[in-house]
């Protein structure tokens, strides 16, 4: 038997642009590890402009979405959005205080693009109906002012508001910081009688259709997998913060958040180790590799796609070295172990997203010889000719060099070198998609120099 999977229902409306509602809902739930399930509240017709439609769903169908979920998988949490009438706020809130789950609660108001999501005459209901059901209540700003009856301009003021809509029924409540006057995105959480403060940096971007629905969502989860709220909350601010971070930047507004980030980067993470694990093994079991091994000895590196930073980049601490019988990985491999060979290749990457690894070896006329003949395209720049403001980081002195090397070439060759200049080594650097394709070309120059 497989093991038992937490479950979690979004009772919400549908965006057709994929950014946000059940669909932002349920990307959410799967990249936490939770099994979704959905209600459908309404139809709506937008992009990352406006909403220009919207079609309540019936809400018998409502009730039979949510009971017909209920009655045969079973739910463990629940998150609610859109609920944009009155009739449907007393329909859900009805079928889900038969449940005794946490819900948390994202009192969707007005859309990104300004369109309202929650008629006016339908907040009364959301108060007296939805909000003592509430395990969570997740508003921004302007959410809060509205719930708390006053301007919710500062973090005192989010204070003020997260307590006085508490004591309208939710267990917990937290006042997202994106729409206060702040330096810092600081989210309010009011709980148990006490205040916490969620700090995060601003992220400058328009990519952010979402948010809203992927932090709740996010609680959800987490709620669900069996969290309590002040951990579930933790969470979800750091994964939205990822989701911010890796926003897409599709249409010609606000383009969504991106909360399948959290499981694409560990994915690629896995496969960038396991390539350069494979990388390592197959130059270790060839000695005609020492022969290429500089006096600063080595590195085979390779980046996750759309890499920014060492970080992102993983390598061998330690180097590889020569041996008496060929070379050796000083270490296992890690994120960020190493400095100029990773420099080198996130410089590469800007020229080109599908060169993702690199490996240094020594210069030599027989190594130059033998790409020549192996048919890779080769270029060239010149250490002495660095400009002397650049060369004040080692990182814009590679950028430099890259950057001569694809201008003489045209575009991104598979071998960049430079013939050093004071206290810096001649260098030769082996680019491929991948880092087994790296050591395939590093093995091959061995063989033919040998």
């Amino acid at each position: 038997m497989k093991a038992f999977r937490a479950r979690a229902l979004t009772v919400a409306g549908s965006d057709s642009g994929g950014g946000a509602g059940i669909q932002a809902d349920l990307k959410t739930f799967a990249a936490l590890g939770v099994h979704g399930m959905c209600a459908i509240t309404a139809i709506t017709a937008q992009n990352t402009v406006g909403v220009y439609d919207v079609q309540d769903i019936d809400v018998n169908v409502i009730r039979s979405q949510i009971r017909a979920v209920v009655e045969d998988i079973g739910v463990d949490a629940v998150k609610t959005g859109m609920l944009h009438t009155s009739q449907i706020i007393d329909a859900v809130a009805e079928e889900l205080s038969k449940l005794s789950k946490p819900i948390v609660v994202d009192p969707v108001m007005v859309a990104k693009s300004g369109a309202e999501l929650l008629r006016q005459d339908a907040v009364k209901a959301l108060i007296e109906k939805m909000l003592p059901i509430s395990t969570v209540l997740t508003p921004n700003a302007v959410e809060a002012s509205k719930l708390a009856g006053f301007a919710v301009k500062t973090l005192e003021d989010a204070k003020r508001a997260a307590k006085a809509i508490a004591e309208m029924g939710p267990k917990a409540v937290v006042v997202k910081g994106g729409h206060i006057n702040a330096e810092r995105s600081v989210d309010t959480l009011y709980y148990d009688g006490e205040f916490r403060t969620l700090d995060s940096p601003r992220i400058d971007t328009k990519n952010t259709h979402g948010t809203g629905c992927v932090f709740a969502s996010a609680i959800a989860a987490e709620l669900a997998k069996g969290s309590d709220i002040i951990d579930a909350v933790l969470v979800a601010k750091q994964f939205v913060l990822n989701a911010i971070k890796n926003g897409i930047s599709i249409g010609r507004g606000h383009g969504p958040v991106n909360p399948s980030a959290y499981v694409y980067e560990a994915a690629m993470r896995f496969e960038a180790l396991e390539y350069l694990k494979k990388a390592v093994r197959m130059l270790e079991s060839n000695p005609a590799v020492a022969n290429l091994i500089p006096e600063t000895q080595s590195n085979i590196v390779m980046a996750i796609p759309y890499a920014e930073s060492r970080d992102e980049v993983v390598a061998i601490p330690g180097r590889i070295v020569r041996q008496p019988w060929g070379v050796k990985a000083s270490g296992c491999p890690e994120f960020g172990a190493s400095r100029y060979v990773a420099n080198v290749l996130l410089a590469a990457m800007e020229y080109n997203p599908n060169v993702r690894a690199a490996m240094n070896i020594r210069l030599g006329k027989d190594v130059l010889n033998a790409i020549k003949d192996l048919t890779l395209s080769v270029a060239r720049y010149d250490m002495r000719l660095v400009p002397e403001d650049v060369k004040k980081t080692e990182e814009m002195s590679v950028r430099w060099g890259i950057g001569q090397a694809v201008k003489s070439c045209g575009e991104l060759p598979n071998v960049v070198y430079h013939e050093g200049d004071w206290g810096k080594e001649p260098m030769v650097v082996v680019f491929g998609k991948d880092a087994v394709e790296v050591a395939s070309f590093v093995i091959k120059l061995a063989e033919m120099i040998k």
